[in-house]
């Protein structure tokens, strides 16, 4: 008759592939809330970026993204209300001149084939970046870092 269990051998891998495992899921888990605060911004950025552009190509008419970096403020599209974006990220707009309202702010315009006037809103929060961008030719928007 033989004994059931585990072997010694069994034992220790197992125990070596869990050690894995906690060694490797902090680093997943626990990131820095700076650069966590600074992507979903930028996401947030994106979305109304994108959300305009539909609403250009759907109602087959000229839609505009507004923002003030001044204040943190976005208004994606003629209909939709002012959002706010946490107060300590710092935001800069590059865009075409004919958008540009001075230092504080500008637009980014979307055409019903879907291109736009393209741009990029530049977004920073301690040491850490992320850039959101607008293809001229085809409207489509990229987040990039942090």
């Amino acid at each position: 008759m033989r004994a059931r269990g585990f072997t010694l051998l069994e034992l220790l891998v197992v125990i070596a592939i869990v050690g894995l495992v906690l060694a490797l899921v902090p680093g997943f888990l626990l990131r820095d809330q700076p650069v966590l605060d600074l992507e979903s911004a930028a996401r947030a950025v994106a979305q109304g970026l994108r959300q305009t552009r539909s609403q250009a190509m759907l109602q087959n008419r000229e839609q505009i993204f507004a923002i003030d970096v001044e204040s943190g403020r976005f208004r994606p599209g003629a209909q939709q209300s002012l959002r706010q974006l946490d107060r300590a990220i710092a935001l800069s707009l590059l865009t075409a001149r004919s958008e540009a309202q001075g230092e504080g702010g500008g637009s980014i315009r979307f055409f019903p084939d879907g291109s736009s006037t393209g741009g990029r809103i530049r977004l920073a929060l301690e040491q850490h970046q992320a850039q959101v961008s607008v293809d001229w030719l085809t409207g489509a928007v990229a987040i990039d870092g942090p």
